[in-house]
This record gives C-alpha cells, structure tokens and sequence, in this order.
C-alpha cells in the first residue's frame, strides 16, 4: 500500500484457519515414536517410569520381581522408608493429628520427637500470616474464577514481599518453604472465598487462622462461615492431607518441582509451575471429574444397587456412549499401581464413618459398589497390559464433598499437602545437583530451502 500500511498483520486475514494449520505443523506420526524408541510420557510400553532421578523422600511401590518378571502387588507408599500405613496407623493409635508431624518427617528425614514436634507446631503458627494488607491488596484486588490460578499468582506476589527472594542456599529455602507451607490453607481458602463473594455473590468471610489450631483443623475454621467442625471432620481431612503430602519424584507436579529448581530459580517460581501442573484434570483435578461422573450416574441409574444396572452404565460410558464421551471411568486405573493404591485403601477405610454421620451410606456403597464393578467392565471391553483398580482420586473428591468443601477447593486442598512433597524434592535438588535438568527431543522435521515472501 503507497501509505507503508503493513497487509501482514496477525488476523488480517479472516479466512485463514490458523488452528487447521498449527495442527498440520505440529502432527507426528505415532509410528516414530516406535521407530525411534521415544518413551512417551517418559515411560516404556509396559506402563513403567523411565528412571530420571533418584530420590530419598518418597518411593512407590506397585510390583515385585519374580525370577526375572514384574509381578504386580498390592501397592505400598512410603515417606522417608516409613509404610504410609505404619505411619497413619501410629498417629490414629495415640489419637494425634498426623499432618505436621508427616510434614516434619518429609523436610527432615525423621520422625520428631514429641518437643521437635511441638516446637515444629509453633513454627508453622507463627509463620501462619500474611503480609500487611495482602488479602485486600492482592488477592481481593483480582478475583479469579480459578482458586488454583488464584493461589499461583498468591505465591508468585509473595516473591515481592520476601528480602531475600532469590538466594537458593538450603537454609534460605527452608525459610521460604515453611512460609508457604503454613500459608497455603489461607491463600486457598481466602481465593475462594473472594471468589464465591465476587462470582456467586455469597456473604464473604475472612477469617484469621487460629494459632492454637493445625493445619486440618484451620482449614475447616476459616472456610465455615461459623467456624465450626466436628473432630471427625476434622480428623479425616488431616488423614486426606496425609496422604496427599507426597507420592515420589515422578509425579508429574513433583517431577516439575525438579525440572524447574535445577534452573536455579527462586522456590516462589518453583512452587508456581508445580501449581500449574497440579491444577490439570490429568493430575490433582481429577477428583472433580469423579464427582460430575458419579452425579450422572445417581441421575441414569435407578436402582443404585443393582449391579447389572451399574455395570450396563459404566459400560455405556466406557464406550463414549455416556458423561462426558470420553471413555473413561474417573478414578478407576493409575500410571503406576494395578492391584490398589494404598491410599485409596486408606481413605476408603475412614471414609464409612463420615458416610454414616452425614446420613451418605447409600451414595457410600455406589462408591463402593462401581469400584468391585468397574475393573471387570474394563477387563471386558479393553486389552490391558496391567489390571486397574480405584485411586486416590476416586475417594478424595467424595470426602471433600461430605467435609463440605465446594469443588473449586479441591485440587487447591490437594496442594495444601503436597506443598510439603514439592518443598522436600526442591531443597533435595539443590543439595544433590549441579546441573541443569534438559531431557533430549529428536527432531523429525526435514529441511526446507528458504523461499522469498514474493514467491510463497
């Protein structure tokens, strides 16, 4: 044009469909990935992790080898080399809340003693503020629909507010670490009450953390609008933090949390990508995809005990013929257990007393009866290579539910515990690397001559 007005600019051409042409830019044949023997998803045909790191923290355990050959078992989790069961089952028998002392085991390797555990106490509650003005400045000066977008730009402010944000020396860490750690109930909580305020148009309720109180239990005291609880509400969201506090170095969040300290970046900027990996449906939003499915399932079937019924409905969802269409029964199967997960085990276990008091035996027992059921639908529908069976998402959104937590809290109430998890594999790649973590891509594009814009 005689005015020098640039014709290029993005859009300028309406018609052009830019999604059509990044999906053809981007497609690679399934079949190099065989070819070149690429470890999709960084693990091998039979469903295994390829070995990336090592770890003291946390170790899963799903199958034993047997003159040469993995056989699947019954799945075990252990912190720090303790059975995640002897450890429930040591704070339940005395009747003690276990999440700070678990919390206590993973940042420093050994189970405390009643004066470490009490000093750890006070540590946390002392710790358990905001800066001056944080509430109204930042979190209520941007409501969010998303608690978990909400609690990341939360953390990636508090950056702002720290002296000495970007020495990564173990110490320093460890300050930073504790900080977000007894934060991150607040920040949770006090998002979605910006959120249910700005959005729903609910009363809102800012209630401070009660010193005197841990971590379950200020939890439920600052999201009630009355403050009140039972101990047995209490008791099984400190089992649920428990449980989620950590799971190895190759979750997905976890392995994040490892990729990105190795940089060298701060522990705010860490904590923020391990929250963005969280957040996804695929790793701590699942539970919510457990909650709709079985909401569809109390409105198609009728009779929530016949099993035929139950078993002719997951059927029809496994085939894409019900839901959400997309094949999957929620919270049943795991990238790394077959015969169980311990966890699921766990908070299954718990979770019948709460079912009880709140008068949900029923909604209990199709929880119970679609985990006998589902496996074998799949086992007759799908060629597995390893059996399935519930994880811990398949029990932890339905606690939520019953503790009275509003889903947009869920995977943010996942974070609240694994903070603890993403916190020990930090300082641990730092004390044990001096590397950067770069994993290596193949390039399968074939080179192109140039070509002038007048000739394109």
């Amino acid at each position: 044009m005689d005015n020098g007005e640039r014709t290029d600019k993005p859009g300028a051409a309406g018609s052009i469909d830019y999604r059509g042409k990044v999906s053809a830019a981007d497609s690679i044949n399934p079949e190099l990935y065989a070819k070149h023997d690429v470890k999709r998803g960084l693990r091998d045909l039979n469903g295994r992790g390829v070995l990336a790191g090592l770890t003291r923290i946390g170790d899963v355990r799903s199958y034993s080898e047997e003159d040469g050959e993995s056989v699947p078992q019954p799945g075990q989790l252990f912190y720090r080399g303790f059975n995640i069961r002897d450890l429930v089952g040591g704070f339940a028998k005395s009747g003690r809340f276990g999440f700070e002392e678990t919390a206590y085991l993973l940042l420093f390797g050994d189970l405390p003693s009643a004066c470490e555990l009490d000093a750890f106490y006070r540590l946390l509650a002392e710790n358990r503020r905001l800066p001056a003005e944080f509430v109204r400045d930042v979190i209520m000066a941007a409501p969010g629909r998303d608690v978990m977008n909400a609690l990341s730009r939360s953390v990636l402010t508090l950056y702002t507010f720290d002296p000495n944000p970007d020495d990564t020396s173990v110490e320093n860490l460890l300050r930073q670490c504790l900080g977000l750690i007894a934060a991150f109930p607040m920040l949770s909580v006090y998002s979605y009450q910006i959120f249910a305020h700005y959005f729903r148009r609910d009363s809102l309720y800012i209630h401070d953390p009660s010193p005197s109180l841990g971590t379950a239990e200020n939890l439920l005291y600052m999201l009630k609008p009355d403050k009140s609880y039972t101990e047995l509400e209490a008791r099984l969201l400190d089992l649920a933090l428990v449980l989620h506090a950590e799971h190895g170095g190759g979750n997905n969040s976890t392995f994040v949390t490892h990729v990105v300290s190795s940089s060298g970046t701060d522990a705010y900027s860490v904590i923020s990508a391990a929250l963005g990996s969280l957040k996804g449906p695929r790793h701590g939003g699942a539970n919510i995809k457990v909650v709709h499915m079985f909401e569809d399932i109390k409105r198609n079937v009728k009779d929530w005990a016949d099993e035929d019924e139950v078993a002719d409905y997951l059927a029809r969802i496994l085939n894409k013929q019900a839901f959400d269409r997309s094949g999957l029964i929620y919270g049943i199967g795991h990238a790394v257990y077959s015969v169980s997960d311990p966890r699921a085990e766990i908070l299954k276990e718990r979770a019948a007393a709460l079912a009880k008091a709140k008068d949900m035996t029923d909604e209990m027992n199709l929880y119970l009866c679609v985990e006998r059921i589902a496996p074998l639908v799949i086992a007759k529908q799908r060629k597995m290579y390893k059996g399935v069976s519930a994880n811990v998402d398949y029990y932890s959104g339905f606690v939520y539910k019953m503790l009275g937590f509003p889903e947009e809290l869920f995977t943010p109430i996942f974070a609240v515990a694994r903070i603890v998890g993403w916190s020990a594999h930090l300082m641990e790649e730092i004390v044990n690397s001096g590397k950067i973590i770069r994993p290596a891509y193949m390039s399968v594009s074939e080179e192109r001559d140039y070509i002038p814009i007048s000739k394109r």
